[in-house]
């Protein structure tokens, strides 16, 4: 009966959140998994036909984690098109302080904001068939003041380049070239780079799946629990 209402607390978990707690580590790590998919949705809710990750729902849950003692290491599974800047940068943010070991493995893409939400865990992982797409930043709707607001969208820019370069291994000037590449997008300007390539200039840490990122937490989870003994 109690096995019964785990699995339908888990399902609903799922259904909910995106998250699972992986609790039956073949070694006896206990690891939180979220998933972060479609549009990140900020202080605009999106369309009822959109998936999306809602950030007031993992703000809390990355809080959670921090301060659990039953919770040894975050993996974190993107698929994500980008959306509300702010709350992109908060969720990255927020990934980036945590002190439990952190892996992110993007899946068919991490586009946009999505970016920095790749780099903020401790390693990266993409798979080869994987992208990410670096673009600068865009809004729509009436601009009252354009050059005031030109200037916030270069400061809201300068601190997603910021970002990305303090959480990677690239420099602030290299991102910003491949942000402003006209040579590659339709409509756009920026750069799309598959697994290897974002791993050749040094945006994403290694070209992996779910087995190799599951095995690279588990080794920091060791470490980590080495380093605190």
């Amino acid at each position: 009966m109690q096995k019964n209402e785990e699995k339908q607390e888990k399902k609903a978990e799922i259904k909910e959140t995106g998250s699972l707690d992986l609790d039956e580590s073949r070694a006896h790590h206990r690891i939180k998994l979220i998933t972060i998919i479609g549009e990140i949705e900020g202080h605009d809710a999106v369309s009822g036909s959109t998936k999306a990750t809602k950030y007031e729902h993992l703000l809390p849950m990355l809080a959670e984690i921090e301060d659990s003692c039953e919770i040894d290491g975050l993996l974190i599974l993107l698929n994500t098109l980008g959306g509300d800047v702010e709350a992109g940068l908060s969720i990255a943010e927020m990934i980036a302080s945590l002190s439990k070991p952190t892996v992110s493995l993007v899946l068919g893409g991490s586009h946009s904001i999505g970016g920095p939400l790749a780099v903020a865990a401790d390693y990266s992982f993409i798979v080869p068939s994987g992208t990410m797409i670096i673009h600068p930043v865009r809004s729509n709707g009436m601009f009252i003041g354009v050059e005031q607001s030109f200037r916030n969208m270069v400061k809201t820019q300068d601190r997603i380049t910021a970002f990305l370069s303090n959480h990677s291994h690239m420099t602030q000037d290299r991102i910003e070239e491949l942000m402003l590449n006209p040579t590659q997008l339709v409509k756009d300007v920026g750069t799309m780079l598959e697994g290897p390539e974002a791993v050749a200039v040094g945006l994403i840490d290694e070209v992996g799946g779910l087995k190799e990122a599951l095995a690279k937490l588990h080794q920091m989870i060791d470490e980590n629990g080495t380093e605190n003994g």
